[in-house]
């Protein structure tokens, strides 16, 4: 359950600050060689920084601005949005394990304070699927290699430790757009073949019970044209599993989707999202055109 230092904190919706902080932190560096160029390493790495943080946030803009929101009852397969109130799965409840509160979801980092400095100790994040309801539907939402971005952040300090934690609440607006798959239902993915090799193979290492239902001539042994009649029943008992699983309603389920599109979950509505990215994408792009700017006049004329 533990990440790794980088991975947890790059994933969070604060990356961006941490963006603008290494960049004056390259900035200073560039001050401190006290040379030209000093200054032109630091404004070529502010650029191209800043230039992968505009395309980002540009991505997440375009992403959730152009992407309808699905109702959860008639969501089509495939990469879809979708809005509702955030639900506990039946069964047990996840707790917080910085202040053991009821959660749909908790990341949290502790640090330890070495004089003037706060040292990393550990870090986790959960991992347990929760539901979520838009009047229409419920879906399941799998966590797992989501960009999580909440405004549920609690920060406590006690004897030198600093603890962060950061939720989703039952109950609150959750936005999702990711891949949405339905298991089971009308949709789902039957293999007969290997379900009668499964049924079959069961029915064969109970030989008493095999022989009891289709040894007609009871010589203690299973010829040809009783093995083909075990086989049809074998069939027959199949098909009618298949057709009760695709009667009845299937789960719906929000995933990591493939070839890298964002997979992003927030206690947002898409229009503060939408605002969000853009103004992000806004700013680093500014911030890109003015080290480009001082990228320019440091290499011009002495």
């Amino acid at each position: 359950m533990v990440h790794t230092r980088w991975a947890t904190e790059w994933r969070h919706d604060y990356a961006n600050l941490a963006l603008g902080g290494g960049n004056l932190l390259i900035l200073f560096l560039g001050f401190q060689m006290h040379s030209r160029l000093g200054w032109q390493i630091s404004f070529a790495l502010v650029g191209l920084t800043s230039f992968w943080a505009w395309y980002a946030n540009l991505k997440r803009y375009r992403t959730v601005a152009d992407t309808p929101t699905s109702r959860i009852a008639s969501a089509p397969q495939g990469y879809i949005e979708i809005v509702g109130r955030g639900q506990q799965p039946p069964g047990e409840i996840l707790v917080s394990p910085i202040n053991n509160l009821p959660c749909l979801w908790y990341r949290y980092r502790i640090e330890h304070r070495n004089g003037d400095r706060w040292e990393y100790v550990e870090s986790g994040v959960s991992h347990d699927t929760f539901g979520i309801n838009d009047g229409s539907g419920h879906a399941l939402v799998d966590p797992d290699d989501a960009e999580i971005m909440t405004s549920h952040k609690q920060v406590s300090n006690a004897d030198n430790y600093r603890k962060t934690e950061w939720t989703l609440i039952e109950g609150e607006t959750i936005y999702v757009i990711g891949e949405h798959v339905t298991l089971g239902g009308p949709n789902a993915m039957l293999d007969k073949k290997s379900d009668m090799a499964t049924l079959l193979t069961e029915w064969k290492q109970d030989k008493t019970a095999l022989l009891a239902r289709f040894d007609a001539d009871r010589d203690g042994e299973i010829n040809l044209d009783e093995w083909e009649r075990a086989r049809q029943a074998a069939s027959d008992e199949v098909d009618r599993a298949h057709l009760d699983i695709r009667l009845k309603d299937g789960i719906h389920l929000m995933q990591k989707p493939a070839h890298g599109r964002p997979y992003l979950i927030a206690n947002r509505e898409v229009t503060t999202l939408v605002r969000h990215f853009r103004l992000w994408s806004w700013a680093h792009l500014l911030l890109m055109l003015a080290s480009l700017l001082g990228l320019s006049l440091i290499v011009g004329p002495a």
